[in-house]
C-alpha cells in the first residue's frame, strides 16, 4: 500500500451545501465535499484491488464504477476534502490487503458430545419447570 499513489487529477471534488449546524452560513456556503473517484478506469489500481474495491465500497460505488464519498463532518471545505480523501485512502487500503485463506475445520467428537450433553441438561431443566401432569 505504501507504493500505491493516486494522482490528484483522478480525484474530482465538488462542494455542496451541508446540512446540520452552521448558523447563518448553512444556506449560503457550500462546505460539504463530494469526492468522485473513477475506480474502474483508474490506471493507478491493479485489477485485484479494483475487484476487491467493488466489495469494500458497497453502495458507495455507482454502476459505472465511480466511488462517491460525501464528507460533511467539518465546517470548512478544506477539512471536509481532507476527510473524504482520507476515507478513500482507507477504503483502498482495505481493498489492497490480501485476505487470509480460511482452513475449514470440524468440531471434534468430544466437542460434539459436550454440546449435546449441555442441550440435554438444559432440556431437563426446562421440563422440570412445567406443571406436573395430573391423573
Amino acid at each position: 500500500m505504501s507504493t500505491l499513489t493516486i494522482p490528484d487529477d483522478e480525484l474530482h471534488v465538488t462542494y455542496i451545501l451541508a446540512s446540520g449546524p452552521g448558523g447563518q452560513n448553512v444556506n449560503k456556503v457550500a462546505t460539504a465535499a463530494q469526492l468522485r473517484f473513477d475506480a474502474r478506469n483508474s490506471p493507478s489500481l491493479s485489477a485485484r484491488i479494483k475487484q476487491r474495491l467493488i466489495q469494500v465500497a458497497g453502495s458507495r460505488m455507482t454502476g459505472d464504477g465511480v466511488i462517491v464519498l460525501t464528507a460533511r463532518r467539518f465546517r470548512s471545505q478544506i477539512r471536509n476534502r481532507e476527510d473524504a480523501v482520507a476515507r478513500l485512502h482507507e477504503m483502498i487500503g482495505q481493498a489492497s490487503q490480501v485476505q487470509a485463506y480460511r482452513v475449514p475445520t470440524r468440531p471434534s467428537r468430544s466437542q460434539r458430545r459436550k454440546r449435546l450433553d449441555s442441550k440435554q441438561h438444559r432440556s431437563r431443566i426446562k421440563q422440570g419447570r412445567s406443571t406436573p401432569y395430573a391423573d
